[in-house]
């Protein structure tokens, strides 16, 4: 796995470093050393941040060209972070 196909799974999904990172259980700092290559990452991590996005639909390959794909994406349900909730939107 090269570090870009991390990003590129996350931008084919829309999604924020803050919320992959709400969906793989891991920090911020964590996806963001991830997709920049830092060779300090976990194992664990690498796994939980790849099943978070496997999960939505991303299917990673490797060979001549390494990259992502997205096969049938998985909607996701509607969430609200939890230092955004109020009592208004509290579900």
């Amino acid at each position: 796995m090269q570090a870009v196909q991390f990003k590129m799974a996350r931008a084919a999904l829309d999604l924020s470093v803050r919320r992959l990172a709400q969906l793989a259980e891991v920090s911020e700092d964590a996806v963001a050393k991830l997709e920049a290559g830092d060779p300090g990452v976990s194992a664990e991590i690498v796994a939980a941040v790849r099943g978070a996005l496997e999960a939505r639909g991303i299917e990673f390959f490797d060979g001549d060209a390494p990259g992502v794909r997205l096969c049938g994406r998985r909607p996701e349900p509607p969430s609200i972070p939890v230092e955004d909730l109020t009592a208004e939107n509290d579900e």
